[in-house]
C-alpha cells in the first residue's frame, strides 16, 4: 500500500488524519500517514522526533490546520486531511433557510429537521443535503455524531430541543449552539444540570448562539452563527474587529516550532 492509498482510505472512511513529511534535516523525505485516533497507519518517521511530531500533529489535526514544524535540524510538514464537516440544524423556521445556504457555501453537509411538515420541505430548503420531517431521533438514528458534527438548535420549544441535548450528551461533537435569549439559555442550563450535565459540559454550549454583530434579519443571524462556527472549527480568532490591529492579521494557533 502506498501513502496515497492510505490517504484515500482516510478520505473514503471519512477519518481525520494527516500526512507527515520530513522536509529538512536528518531523515529528509521520510513520510507517514496518521489517523487521528489510530496513530501511524502507513510509513514511519525518524525515531528521535516521532513522538513530538505525533503530539503536535494531533493538535493541528484537531484544528484542521497544516503547518511546517521544526525540531532542531529536522523540519516536518503536517498536512491535515479532514472529512467534510456536517451541520445538523434543528428547527426549520425562517432563520434556518439562509443558514443552510451559507453553510453549504462553507463546505458543510447540511441536514435540516423539524417535526412540522409544513416547515420541513425540500422546496424551502433546496440546498440542504437532507430534510427530515420528524423528531430529533429520526436524525440521530441515521447520522453518526463525531468531531466533524456541528449541531445548531433553532427551536425555542424545549420539547424539541431536549431530545437533541440528550442525544449529543457525551458525544465528541465539535459544536453545539442553541438560539434563545439569555433568560431562555439560563432555563436551558438548569434543565440540563438537573439531567446530569457537568459544569464543563454546560460551558461548552454556545448559547445564545452566534457572535454579537448586531444581527437582525435571518441572513444576518446566519452570518453571526457561521462566524462562531468557523471560530470553533479552527480554534482561533477573537471575534473582534481587525481594524486597528497590529502584527499578523491571522495569528497562528497551535504548535509553532515543535518541541524536542
Amino acid at each position: 500500500m502506498s501513502h496515497i492509498d492510505a490517504v484515500k482510505t482516510l478520505m473514503n472512511d471519512e477519518r481525520l488524519g494527516a500526512v507527515l513529511t520530513v522536509v529538512a534535516g536528518p531523515g529528509l523525505g521520510a513520510k507517514a500517514v496518521v489517523d487521528f485516533d489510530a496513530g501511524i497507519v502507513w510509513g514511519e518517521l525518524p525515531e528521535r522526533v516521532a513522538g513530538s511530531v505525533l503530539d503536535d500533529a494531533g493538535e493541528l489535526m484537531s484544528r484542521e490546520q497544516s503547518r511546517t514544524l521544526s525540531y532542531g535540524e529536522t523540519s516536518v510538514f503536517v498536512e491535515t486531511v479532514a472529512p467534510q464537516p456536517q451541520m445538523l440544524i434543528f428547527g426549520a423556521g425562517h432563520n434556518a433557510q439562509p443558514l443552510t445556504t451559507m453553510a453549504k457555501e462553507l463546505g458543510f453537509k447540511v441536514v435540516v429537521a423539524d417535526a412540522r411538515p409544513m416547515w420541513a420541505t425540500e422546496d424551502r430548503f433546496p440546498n440542504a443535503d437532507g430534510v427530515v420531517v420528524g423528531w430529533p431521533d429520526a436524525v440521530f438514528d441515521r447520522i453518526p455524531l463525531d468531531r466533524r458534527t456541528y449541531v445548531v438548535l433553532l427551536s425555542h420549544d424545549a420539547r424539541f430541543e431536549d431530545p437533541v441535548f440528550a442525544a449529543v450528551h457525551g458525544k465528541p461533537i465539535k459544536y453545539l449552539g442553541a438560539i434563545g435569549s439569555r433568560r431562555t439559555h439560563r432555563a436551558r442550563l438548569e434543565r440540563l444540570a438537573a439531567a446530569g450535565w457537568a459544569q464543563e459540559e454546560l460551558d461548552s454550549i454556545y448559547g445564545p448562539v452566534g457572535l454579537d454583530i448586531g444581527a437582525e434579519t435571518p441572513a444576518e443571524m446566519a452570518i453571526s452563527v457561521l462566524a462562531e462556527v468557523v471560530q470553533a472549527r479552527y480554534g482561533g480568532g477573537t471575534g473582534f474587529s481587525l481594524r486597528g490591529e497590529t502584527g499578523r492579521l491571522h495569528k497562528q494557533r497551535g504548535p509553532e516550532e515543535g518541541t524536542e
